[in-house]
């Protein structure tokens, strides 16, 4: 697996009303996103807005801000399926469904649905599996609506705390819940869970909230009090603050994905479902790779 960061924050813009100013405020996101690839040399960016296996976007219509993150199952590769073309074509349809003004902002789940649904229709071939993340900011009410399906997620820090979190999705340890397409003599065989099984949560934000989404190789490998450690080390709301931050969070869990000697929360959990971290087969790279365990089937499928 692999990090991708995508986070914004909260700044208000004064609307005018008539001849002068009102009091009324619209929020809006200042955002920027950072990941990296299994393969470091590879470079940061793959493609549009894909790292490595996972994707993400960031659109905006009239009323809303909608951030989204995809975590391609790496699992795939051994079929021959590139893994990033599922997560990759799934942001970029719900992006695109966004900036077409085809959603309700109070309905996430909705713009994942209607996404999945068209590609399943789609014409051209398509095969992969992918959790997602949709959080959906309205501008004009403050509140914001989240989708969460699998083990990618959100946060939201306010005053350098969490005060919102998105909740993990497993049908057992190591196995998400993910959205698939699978060819006909794998159907059944591939795990496959509706979009409408995705957790919803809608709730107010305010002014100053950092919104951060990204796939599980951030939370797999950096607990709240790293995060927000570099949280904290942000002074102001413009975009190459928060690009730095961004880039500095994904570079930290990069880093700790690779060290043999770090217990990450991905290897506690490990070690609370009764595995010795050391019967894996390869360091515990959490999130970018979860290795495979002996009697554990290959992640995402049931064999």
């Amino acid at each position: 697996m692999f990090s991708v960061l995508s986070y914004g924050r909260l700044v208000a813009r004064a609307v005018l009303g008539g001849l002068s100013q009102t009091d009324s405020r619209d929020y809006s996101l200042v955002t920027a996103s950072c990941g990296f690839g299994k393969d470091f040399r590879k470079g940061i960016l793959k493609k549009g807005m894909c790292y490595g296996d996972d994707a993400c976007f960031v659109a905006r219509h009239r009323t809303a801000d909608v951030l989204g993150v995809a975590d391609g199952v790496g699992g795939w590769r051994d079929y021959g399926v590139d893994p990033s073309q599922f997560s990759g074509t799934l942001m970029r349809t719900c992006e695109r469904l966004v900036k077409e003004g085809r959603f309700v902002p109070s309905n996430p789940v909705g713009i994942l649905t209607t996404s999945y649904y068209e590609l399943l229709q789609n014409k051209v071939p398509l095969l992969g599996s992918s959790t997602a993340c949709i959080v959906v900011l309205d501008r004009q009410s403050h509140r914001l609506h989240t989708a969460n399906l699998g083990d990618s997620g959100f946060l939201v820090v306010r005053g350098g705390e969490v005060v919102h979190r998105s909740d993990e999705q497993q049908h057992y340890f190591n196995t998400p819940f993910q959205l698939s397409i699978a060819p006909p003599e794998a159907e059944g065989v591939v795990l496959s869970d509706s979009p409408e099984a995705a957790d919803s949560s809608s709730f107010d934000v305010q002014l100053g909230d950092i919104i951060l989404t990204a796939t599980d190789g951030l939370f797999d490998n950096m607990p709240d009090y790293m995060i927000l450690q570099e949280l904290k080390k942000l002074k102001n709301s413009n975009y190459e603050s928060i690009q730095q931050t961004a880039r500095s969070i994904a570079e930290q869990a990069h880093e700790l994905a690779y060290d043999p000697n770090y217990m990450s929360p991905f290897a506690q959990f490990a070690c609370d479902n009764g595995l010795n971290v050391r019967d894996f087969k390869m360091p515990i790279k959490s999130g970018f790779s979860k290795p495979l365990v002996p009697q554990i089937p290959l992640k995402y499928f049931i064999f």
